[in-house]
């Protein structure tokens, strides 16, 4: 253990988490800045509490651009009263909080990726400082976190909720069950590309049931979206039994992201020309979408050709790409 693991967090909770009843306050970082010799970063949080039951962790805004989760929890901070609750639920609608204001996916107080920067430093920049908390403060309370994310302004998803497959398979098949519960039109077995720091890795190395998602993108949400947010948050609470009530059956389609080959990145710079939408099939070998480059006329286009057979889960959404983009997204169907 090095010295900073051993220093307490400067964020300190202007709530009490194990006091019954409802609490809304803030998770208060000093931060000194120009602007404000001996301010803080004033991060949002409500605490419900009734009796013995499960603890759940339900966070948004992980990511500044995406805005899904911060309505969903914003309304259930509003809404949720202790006579609901059958245990204890923890919300923090917008967990990077100066991204979130800013409507950028990393803070621009010190350019950190929320969702790379765990388990964090307690003496560190204020995104490491927040992850800490969550780290060594918020995630061992917890039981089942549900931690929402979109696509942002770059990215563009058909709407999906996920867990991971991990080592423990009682807990895997715990958080596939509140992903069929949470009942968003496609439900995904989800792979990331690069798992190291994220949010999702120390809460399942902590052997927290854990479900995310994925709910479009395009740094804007829509009717559609929030109402898929709003009615599958709360049917995981119901189905993690933090809320009184039966989870509403959704019918749901199964989607597997089995290898590397569902990624697509582009090596080339231009103007981005789909051949297919999300939620369509392709077959390995096809064509999702031409790189047209635009510093001349008269070159031809870059293809991008699926490595797979599949359906497009997600794609690119700028009008133009660069080089190291992601592309495409893939998925194959489960029985």
């Amino acid at each position: 253990m090095n010295g900073s693991e051993l220093r307490p967090s400067p964020i300190s909770a202007t709530v009490d988490f194990e006091a019954p009843g409802k609490r809304h306050g803030f998770l208060r970082l000093p931060y000194s800045r120009d602007d404000s010799a001996w301010g803080s970063v004033m991060i949002p949080v409500t605490v419900v509490c009734n009796g013995k039951g499960p603890t759940a962790l339900l966070t948004g805004g992980n990511h500044g651009d995406e805005y899904e989760g911060p309505i969903a929890l914003f309304d259930l901070a509003r809404t949720l009263e202790p006579q609901d609750v059958t245990g204890r639920v923890i919300i923090v609608p917008a967990m990077n909080y100066p991204a979130f204001l800013a409507g950028t996916r990393t803070s621009p107080v010190d350019k950190g990726n929320m969702n790379r920067s765990f388990p964090g430093r307690p003496d560190g920049t204020v995104t490491q400082k927040i992850a800490d908390y969550f780290q060594r403060v918020l995630l061992p309370m917890a039981d089942v976190v549900l931690d929402f994310h979109s696509g942002g302004r770059t990215l563009d998803f058909v709407p999906f909720c996920a867990a991971h497959i991990v080592p423990d398979k009682v807990q895997e098949a715990r958080a596939f069950e509140l992903v069929r519960a949470f009942g968003a039109p496609y439900s995904m077995k989800m792979l990331e590309i690069d798992a190291v720091g994220m949010y999702d890795t120390a809460a399942e190395e902590m052997g927290k049931v854990f479900v995310t998602t994925e709910l479009s993108g395009g740094g804007t949400s829509s009717a559609l979206t929030a109402g898929i947010a709003k009615r599958g948050l709360v049917n995981l609470l119901k189905a993690a039994g933090v809320m009184r009530g039966e989870p509403i059956h959704s019918d749901t389609v199964w989607l597997d992201m089995p290898d590397g080959r569902c990624f697509s990145f582009s090596e080339d710079a231009g103007l981005a020309e789909f051949l297919v939408d999300l939620g369509q099939p392709v077959r390995q070998g096809d064509i999702i979408m031409r790189i047209h480059p635009v510093d001349r006329t008269g070159l031809d286009p870059v293809e991008i050709r699926a490595q797979m057979d599949g359906m497009l889960c997600a794609r690119h959404f700028p009008g133009l790409i660069k080089a190291g983009d992601c592309a495409a997204v893939l998925a194959v169907y489960v029985d």
